[in-house]
């Protein structure tokens, strides 16, 4: 397979990450490069400062080429944030010939009316994921290409987002002299980096807990069922640290990666952090047994809102591989005892390390990569589907089955059958039967004239023969 260079930027609200990335010829990820920056121009996965972002993009940026030595051109983008909303819907093909097999041109025509829905003012499609499709009225095919049919429906997940808001994103990227490729929503690219495909056809909730936002994708059968955007996520918690033990924001972070839980531990419970005060100030003393109370409130929280999505989506009697907690709240001590609590469902930490290759870099596996890597995932998938072209096959025509008064193939030897027939009896011509009717007209006027010439001289000697006898007056 031959090898291709992606490059991604996952704009998020506590960092900027930049990766470059080489396909190899065994179809797995080798990062070559990773840039990371600090993001102060994002606020839950909005951006709200254009210059900070810029110079927060170009910095990660610079990172990355300096560690891989290939300059930034075409980038992959992610997109989250609370205006982020999804919708089912269904399209209706009708096809002409029944006879005719469904090809990707329908699948592709069925995708493409979409994105002619009627959405509310300011809102565009991010994307548009198939579902399932329906072929003649028989349901649960995913796949109908090669089938017969001339009526195809389709079910769609649509996501739909602000306009403003993907606008911003792809302002930043081209200020910071970059060219945005596509962009690709947040929860998708994490689920192509950490879940499995078994875990996709089996049902499984992804749950990537980022700086800003808390992002949820529920796959069944294999296809994405549910996607949702919760606008609380790591830094909600560094903030909640900040207020309760009112300390620094830097030194509320320090606390929650060093010494947090989600859960409260009662062999944890007296022991006491001691954080020095700011310009020679008296320092502050916090129990550890408080810090996990304020982190697991809002852990809670997160969770409860995590869980009442899974029962809107209505699939979670069918999620038999549980759940995947991913991101960078996924690091916190107790993270996973606490979601299968909440949530009633087996959990596992994912990492973004399935399709990837051995590399120099380390720490590329960690979990709050999963989003970046996840974005090469995709470009790579989009990259293949514009490039591909399907095989030239050339058509046969079959030739048309011979029915009456229709002509014969040229290569169709005729079979001529010899039948005695009598000779017909040749009429005379239009001339001789005139020439017949005039002779038997003339015939019966002479005959006429004789019978009255005849009658003639009996009725002169009657006439005679009257004067004779009359008497005279």
């Amino acid at each position: 397979m031959k090898e291709m260079i992606i490059q991604a930027v996952d704009i998020g609200t506590t960092k900027v990450a930049a990766i470059v990335a080489k396909r190899t010829a065994n179809n797995k990820l080798e990062i070559l490069g990773i840039g990371t920056a600090p993001s102060y121009g994002v606020r839950r996965a909005d951006v709200n400062n254009i210059l900070r972002t810029v110079e927060a993009i170009k910095q990660a940026v610079a990172k990355a080429e300096e560690q891989s030595g290939i300059p930034f051109k075409e980038v992959f983008v992610g997109v989250a944030g609370s205006h982020v909303k999804s919708l089912q819907h269904r399209g209706i093909l009708m096809r002409s010939k029944y006879n005719d097999i469904i090809n990707q041109e329908d699948l592709n025509q069925l995708k493409k009316d979409m994105y002619k829905l009627a959405l509310p003012p300011g809102d565009m499609i991010i994307e548009v994921l198939a579902q399932e499709y329906i072929v003649d009225g028989e349901p649960g095919t995913t796949d109908p290409i090669g089938m017969p049919g001339s009526r195809v429906e389709g079910n769609f997940h649509v996501i739909t987002g602000s306009t403003t808001a993907i606008g911003n994103i792809r302002r930043c990227v081209e200020d910071a002299g970059l060219i945005v490729k596509d962009v690709i929503m947040q929860p998708l690219a994490s689920a192509a980096a950490v879940l499995t495909d078994e875990e996709k056809q089996a049902g499984v909730v992804l749950v990537d807990i980022g700086g800003g936002t808390t992002d949820v994708a529920v796959f069944v059968d294999g296809v994405i069922g549910h996607t949702a955007v919760i606008p609380f996520g790591g830094e909600s918690i560094t903030e909640d640290i900040r207020q309760g033990c009112n300390i620094l924001k830097d030194t509320a972070e320090k606390l929650k990666t060093k010494h947090g839980s989600a859960i409260v531990e009662s062999s944890t419970a007296h022991e006491v952090i001691t954080i020095p005060g700011v310009q020679q100030r008296s320092s502050k003393e916090i129990s550890t047994s408080n810090l996990s109370h304020i982190i697991q409130a809002r852990m809670e929280e997160i969770l409860l809102y995590v869980r009442n999505e899974i029962e809107i989506s209505g699939l979670q009697k069918r999620l038999l591989a549980g759940l995947v907690l991913t991101g960078g709240g996924s690091k916190l001590k107790n993270a996973v005892q606490l979601t299968e609590f909440i949530t009633m469902l087996e959990t596992r930490i994912g990492l973004p390390n399935k399709n990837l290759a051995p590399s120099n870099i380390p720490g590329v596996d960690n979990q709050i990569y999963a989003t970046g890597i996840g974005l090469i995932i995709k470009g790579i998938d989009k990259l293949s589907t514009e490039n591909h072209q399907e095989p030239v096959v050339e058509k046969v025509v079959e030739k048309p089955t011979i029915v009456e008064n229709t002509p014969a193939p040229e290569n169709t030897i005729p079979v001529v059958l010899e039948i005695n027939m009598p000779e017909p009896i040749a009429e005379e011509p239009m001339q001789e039967k005139s020439k017949t009717s005039k002779g038997f007209g003339t015939l019966f006027k002479s005959l006429t004239t004789r019978f009255v010439d005849f009658l003639g001289d009996d009725l002169a000697d009657f006439s005679d023969t009257d004067r004779k006898q009359t008497p005279k007056k």
